[in-house]
């Protein structure tokens, strides 16, 4: 990221390579009866400390500027929730979460999907959770219902690689690759 957009929107972020988990990037979806919204789970290796420190100093810079949200002043940090969560903490049963930091990140609005060129993506099955992106993403407070803190917006994903699928999910390539099928008929 360049020093200009970090100071020209200090809420922003692009990430380094990150791994995309729960990836409802197509369609918006409503989540308990909410406003339906396209959404993602980025699961940030620990080692990434540069995409780290951005989102730190990002979600610092949204505490600022959401001081209205919280009366004024900045609450201290402990009484916030905050979107940074640690998968062996948060996660511990899900292997795919191990050695990472995860961010839920969504948006009303769909993300522009494109590949490592900048082209788009249109076709559904190459954005998939267990796919490798970069992805721009967007800090801001909240203070609704008695919860305060900061939430993630979701900007645009950019794919870089392929990457297992999780969830259980195959291909069909896979499921159906057998030399010769005897019990086919049987």
């Amino acid at each position: 990221m360049s020093n200009t957009a970090k100071r020209t929107i200090p809420t922003k972020v692009i990430t380094g390579v990150v791994r995309l988990s729960y990836a409802n990037v197509w369609e918006p979806k409503s989540i308990n009866g909410g406003t339906e919204k396209y959404s993602v789970s980025l699961l940030i290796p620990k080692s990434d400390t540069k995409t780290l420190s951005a989102i730190n100093e990002a979600v610092n810079a949204a505490i600022e500027e959401g001081k209205g949200k919280f009366g004024g002043k900045i609450p201290n940090k402990a009484a916030l929730k905050l979107p940074l969560r640690d998968g062996d903490i948060d996660r511990p049963e899900d292997e795919a979460y191990a050695n990472s930091y995860f961010i839920n990140a969504n948006s009303i609005t769909a993300p522009q999907i494109v590949d490592k060129n900048i082209n788009p993506i249109l076709d559904r099955s190459e954005i998939y959770s267990g796919v490798y992106a970069r992805v721009s993403i967007n800090f801001y407070a909240f203070n609704s219902n008695g919860n305060k803190g900061i939430a993630c917006g979701l900007g645009n994903i950019q794919k870089i690689r392929d990457g297992e699928p999780l969830g259980g999910r195959t291909n069909a390539s896979d499921d159906f690759a057998t030399d010769v099928d005897d019990d086919f008929l049987s």
